[in-house]
């Protein structure tokens, strides 16, 4: 089979695999919402949580940021498989995935860390209304504090270096298996860089609430893969800043 066959059928098979991983952390989270599946939900309640509220609230953040930013490192890893490909790599696809497994370990860990905040904002008695969303005036500080990160040159930096996967692997790429996790790392760290204010926005609008969820995710995309996206993320600092000192100003969410 010729190369350009098989960096076909490397596309194909990798862009099918991370379609159906992106599908199913949808389903799930999904599911989260609408009481499929109501053991699995981790949502703050009256009394104080237990480990297996921990354990499941984790589960719940880890499954919502596979959803959400799967999407948007997929054009890295199909060019990773093709760099293999055409170095000759044995696997190309199996050093794919462990480059997504270096990137979904940084949002893994991430997901750790929202849901020790979020318990200990709902201790604190911080959250309101059973999406766990943060009081008003509290939200309002969020909100700007986000905003003004938007126009930071680190965001800059960092939502630069996730829209050029290709310079990326050009600082970072080693061969074998260990290499491409390595570089899936750094590219998870260049893209947490990029996107963890938004991601504090869901303590805003509820953890939970769907709509703000796939709003959050185009818009993360939509950074990347458009030509404005640095000016369109930096319009929506404007309004989540904007959004904030309303709420400052006493108007609810």
């Amino acid at each position: 089979m010729d190369l350009e066959r098989l960096l076909q059928r490397d596309r194909l098979i990798l862009g099918a695999g991370l379609a159906a991983l992106a599908l199913l952390a949808w389903i799930y989270t999904y599911g989260l919402v609408g009481g499929a599946w109501p053991s699995l939900m981790a949502m703050p309640q009256r009394h104080g949580w237990t480990a297996s509220d921990l354990i499941l609230t984790v589960i719940m953040w880890a499954v919502m940021m596979t959803a959400m930013m799967t999407p948007s490192v997929s054009p890295a890893i199909l060019l990773l498989a093709g760099v293999e490909r055409r170095r000759g790599a044995a696997h190309p696809a199996l050093h794919a995935g462990f480059a997504l497994g270096g990137y979904l370990l940084v949002w893994g860990a991430i997901s750790v860390i929202a849901a020790l905040a979020q318990w200990g904002l709902h201790d604190a008695a911080l959250l309101d209304g059973p999406m766990g969303r943060l009081s008003p005036r509290l939200a309002g500080l969020v909100l700007i504090g986000i905003g003004v990160y938007q126009w930071t040159p680190v965001k800059a930096l960092c939502l630069t270096r996730c829209r050029s996967p290709v310079e990326t692997l050009g600082h970072f790429w080693r061969p074998g298996a260990s290499g491409a996790l390595w570089l899936g790392l750094r590219h998870g760290l260049y893209c947490l860089g990029c996107c963890w204010a938004l991601m504090i926005l869901l303590y805003v609008t509820g953890v939970m609430n769907l709509i703000w969820v796939a709003l959050l995710s185009i818009l993360v995309l939509a950074e990347k893969l458009l030509a404005q996206g640095l000016r369109l993320g930096r319009v929506a600092g404007i309004a989540i800043a904007c959004w904030g000192l309303l709420l400052l100003s006493g108007y609810g969410l």
